[in-house]
């Protein structure tokens, strides 16, 4: 069973400014250290709180890599929660799942023409290898079946509602488009059947 094990408080966002409370859990299987944080203390019993489940990536959300959009999504999320509250669930899952080193293996085949599918497909990963079990668990024991999904990932939408969380509304993010990424963000709409515009 899946318990909060501490809390701490926090302040996050691009300028550090905005409050937040940072939770670490007991008996994750995988024993990787996803953790939760949670905007404006919401009361989770009384409203129905939006949710992301953010994959960490640490070219992205750490150096702003122009290969993708994690970083962006990531800023974005925290500057909705920052306003409406909200649970963030960051976990450790890098690459779809096929963890650092094979990530930055993967980064090298795209450089040679391969689409991140393809070349995840290439070192021998299937197109992505996250399993959001362990979010679900995490938000039951906080107490959350019901959430407002801050996501454009059907991946996430089906296999959080298979582990029995009611997902009321699905909230889109932006198509963070920069020099670097078009062709990524064209390869999960096509490909990954991620739902945003450009």
């Amino acid at each position: 069973m899946v318990t909060v094990r501490a809390r701490v408080e926090f302040k996050v966002g691009k300028a550090s400014n905005i409050p937040a409370e940072l939770l670490s859990f007991h008996g994750l299987m995988s024993e990787k250290e996803h953790v939760a944080v949670i905007f404006k203390a919401v009361d989770q019993h009384s409203e129905v709180p939006l949710v992301r489940m953010h994959s960490e990536c640490l070219t992205g959300d750490v150096f702003h890599s122009s290969r993708c959009d994690c970083g962006e999504q990531l800023d974005e999320t925290i500057d909705k929660m920052g306003k409406e509250g909200g649970i963030l669930l960051y976990l450790r899952q890098e690459g779809r799942g096929i963890g650092l080193y094979n990530k930055i293996d993967a980064y090298e085949l795209q450089s040679q023409g391969l689409n991140t599918y393809e070349a995840n497909n290439q070192l021998g990963f299937a197109d992505d290898l996250r399993d959001f079990t362990e979010a679900a668990e995490m938000l039951k024991a906080l107490g959350v079946e019901q959430v407002r999904l801050i996501t454009n990932n059907p991946k996430k939408i089906e296999e959080l509602a298979q582990h029995g969380i009611q997902i009321v509304d699905v909230v889109g993010t932006c198509a963070h488009l920069k020099e670097g990424n078009e062709a990524y963000l064209h390869t999960k709409a096509d490909h990954g059947k991620h739902r945003f515009t450009f």
